[in-house]
């Protein structure tokens, strides 16, 4: 194995000349802005950062795209990178200034740095602090609370941060990408306040900023596998590598040796991915990848993965898709879980696509029900979202592979979760990351609610920003901070606080006590509030009401719940 060195800049050039490439083993572009921040802030420190993976070959490989533009390679043996791909990546997009997203974000990836960041910096090790947008694209709560948070305070010892608007409109922070794009200091230490060369900021400020463009001078180690290496032989090396340190997931491991066996493949998962998301359903390969192994093997486990025939893979995969074509059909009509945000598991959609599959799409309408009665309570009670997820789910691909009936799910999850009911004190400090949550707001779709104010009736999928679905607090948070500030932050955020709105009306409420704005509602829409299961008694609207509220809406959403599955 030959080895040799290159420096960022240089392994930069080379993908966007198309001069290193990716086979068709590798995962797609998956890393979030924490690992991107904390990747600039360790080669700030000159931390080490791992060695390059790659191999050259004449052989004809299948590959698949970087995440960043490049140009079509014109090298007849070109390098192929098999262990770096998230790390040069995101170092392209900040260096280059290309914006790249990662499924489930909302905007580009942006960092900024921070000019006036303590000389000794603190470590951090925890990678969830920033303040990052919710992930979920639907259902979200309103930025306001934001405002209350002194981030000045929060990120001032850190020198890399994700973009955030507060933080970008004091001078001392800048954008990483516009230190590597611009050719000079002037412009930046004029936008960062420094006007002369007597300012006593300007040595330290020009300082930390050629210390972050020397980032592009970080050189990495690269070991090169030989050429006489077969595909399958250089598959089984990255799987290898990468289950060391659990850097890659089961599904892109067994996805790396699906491709080995199945040349082109990977061009099928991800043109089945973009069918799923057209319907409202956002997949990843591995999902895929998860139910093609259900399919061959009846078992969800990527163990057995290497030795599935090529035969079987192909055969497995027709029948899958096949089958969750009629698993999203049937989750849509039969049970009104329209999009992917309201579905506390992916994994729900194997059991369905299993199940009609064994049955030979021969379904009673008494199974149907039964079906989708199954769906709702194990959405709603997280059957996947909770312990051992894996074996859960082989328990129920058992079931259903053995003949049995939807009552043997039930006596599986039953033997779970308790009762296959709700009760109230299910609900008690429940928030909006409950399967309950998502089951609230089909039973309150399937009543015809509404928005507040527009009378548009609520959907994960409205187009426009004022008119996305928000969960709106109806004891706005400000609101009972100054009037219970001993309540805890579940309490706050308690299920039975929440109601679903627009972002407009979120923002035309606000913090208004909500004797004030219920009354409102109700004289323009009554039934607006009833869908919701709002306590239309304007005694428990008051100032003091708030514990009885909670306790009465509470109520009433059990029961509908209750009604709602059946």
């Amino acid at each position: 194995m030959a080895k040799a060195e290159k420096t960022v800049q240089e392994l930069v050039n080379a993908i966007e000349r198309g001069e290193l490439l990716l086979p068709e083993m590798q995962r797609q572009y998956v890393w979030k802005g924490p690992r991107v921040r904390d990747l600039l802030d360790s080669l700030y420190r000159d931390y080490p950062s791992g060695v390059i993976l790659t191999w050259q070959t004449s052989e004809n490989v299948e590959l698949t795209d970087f995440a960043v533009p490049t140009e079509s390679s014109k090298t007849k043996n070109p390098l192929l990178l098999l262990d770096g791909q998230q790390r040069l990546t995101s170092l392209s997009s900040i260096i280059r200034g290309l914006p790249v997203t990662v499924r489930g974000q909302k905007r580009p990836l942006q960092v900024l740095f921070n000019l006036d960041h303590p000389d000794d910096l603190t470590l951090f090790t925890e990678i969830n602090e920033e303040l990052e947008e919710d992930e979920e694209l639907e259902l979200e709560a309103p930025d306001a609370a934001e405002g209350e948070i002194d981030i000045q305070a929060r990120m001032s010892k850190r020198a890399f941060v994700l973009y955030h608007k507060k933080l970008a409109a004091m001078p001392n922070w800048i954008s990483v990408t516009d230190i590597f794009r611009s050719t000079g200091d002037a412009e930046l230490l004029k936008a960062a306040g420094v006007v002369s060369f007597d300012d006593p900021k300007f040595a330290k400020y020009s300082a930390r900023i050629q210390k972050v463009r020397s980032i592009r001078e970080y050189v990495y180690r690269l070991d090169i596998l030989e050429e006489s290496m077969s595909y399958e032989e250089v598959t089984e090396i990255f799987v290898r590598v990468n289950s060391q340190g659990a850097k890659l997931r089961g599904s892109d491991l067994a996805l790396a040796q699906i491709t080995a066996r199945w040349h082109g493949s990977l061009a099928m998962f991800k043109a089945y991915e973009e069918k799923c998301t057209a319907n409202g359903f956002n997949f990843d390969t591995g999902f895929l990848v998860k139910t093609l192994v259900a399919f061959a093997t009846s078992q969800s486990l990527f163990k057995t993965v290497s030795s599935i025939s090529l035969s079987s893979l192909e055969e497995s995969w027709t029948r899958a898709i096949k089958a969750l074509d009629f698993a999203m059909n049937f989750i849509k009509s039969n049970a009104g879980v329209t999009h992917h945000s309201l579905l506390s598991s992916p994994f729900l959609v194997i059991t369905v696509a299993y199940w009609v599959d064994k049955r030979k799409y021969s379904i009673s309408d008494e199974e149907s029900r039964q079906m989708r009665r199954w769906l709702l309570l194990a959405n709603a009670k997280g059957r996947y979202s909770r312990g051992s997820t894996e074996t859960l789910l082989n328990q129920d691909l058992a079931v259903l592979r053995d003949g049995g009936s939807c009552d043997e799910l039930f006596e599986r999850l039953k033997q779970q979760v308790g009762t296959l009911s709700f009760d109230e004190n299910e609900l008690t400090g429940r928030t909006s990351r409950s399967g309950i949550f998502k089951t609230m707001f089909l039973a309150f779709k399937e009543d015809g609610a509404k928005d507040w104010w527009n009378s548009l009736e609520i959907s994960p999928t409205h187009t426009g920003k004022p008119n996305s679905i928000q969960y709106h607090h109806i004891f706005p948070k400000k609101f009972l901070s100054k009037n219970y500030p001993e309540l805890g932050k579940a309490e706050v955020d308690d299920l039975s606080n929440l109601a679903f709105i627009s972002a407009d009306t979120n923002v035309k409420i606000s913090d208004t006590e909500p004797l004030k704005y219920l009354e409102d509602v109700s004289v323009r829409n009554l039934s607006a509030l009833q869908a919701q299961q709002v306590p239309i008694d304007k005694t428990l609207w008051g100032r003091d009401s708030y514990p009885d509220f909670l306790a009465t809406r509470r109520r009433l959403i059990v029961e509908r719940l209750n009604r709602f599955i059946g």
